[in-house]
């Protein structure tokens, strides 16, 4: 493996990508009811009343259900809305639609709010490739994550989403690289 962080962030980006297109459809289904159980058993054990959570892509664990159930319960929701300068910007998504936005992300339609609008919720759900047991998480490359959880004075828990095999033993660190405070895969919640 080379030396150099950011090669060796590419290399393993490439494999979970494939692991991730590869996974049979039954895998992902039963995938997607433990991470809306987890997510649930998260709501609860951190009370949260608003939180923020991305809508996955095809690939990505299935945040659809937990989000479905957060909101028939009251739970305001914040979905992230990716922009162009690499900052992001937030809706509670009220029409109930999505379109594809930046980079292919899947948006929540509904009045911006804003970057600032994160710093109202009491937990905040975000995607990784991979998360280490130090809580150092793997993003895709992007810094839409790091970068906001950076530029937050007051953060309040912030969870990561993956299959059970991306909780890893070590991810590739560079300075700018953000942690959770834990992650949640199919079978269980692990806070850091």
């Amino acid at each position: 493996m080379p030396d150099d962080p950011d090669v060796q962030k590419r290399i393993l980006r490439a494999e979970l990508r494939e692991r991730r297109q590869n996974m049979p459809a039954h895998e992902r289904e039963h995938a997607t009811e433990g991470f809306t159980a987890r997510l649930q058993e998260l709501v609860g054990m951190t009370e949260a009343e608003s939180l923020s959570c991305y809508l996955s892509m095809p690939t990505e664990p299935d945040t659809r259900p937990f989000v479905n159930w957060a909101e028939a319960r009251g739970i305001r929701v914040l979905f992230p809305i990716t922009r162009e300068d690499g900052l992001l910007d937030w809706t509670v998504g009220e029409e109930q639609t999505e379109s594809i936005g930046v980079h292919g992300v899947p948006h929540a339609h509904g009045e911006l709010l804003g970057p600032m609008a994160i710093n109202d919720v009491d937990l905040i759900v975000v995607p990784a490739a991979a998360i280490d047991a130090t809580g150092m998480r793997l993003g895709w490359g992007r810094g839409y994550f790091d970068k906001t959880l950076g530029s937050m004075g007051k953060c309040p828990p912030v969870y990561a989403v993956v299959f059970d095999s991306e909780f890893v033993e070590h991810v590739p660190r560079e300075r700018h690289d953000q942690p959770v405070n834990g992650v949640v895969t199919p079978t269980r919640i692990v806070a850091f």
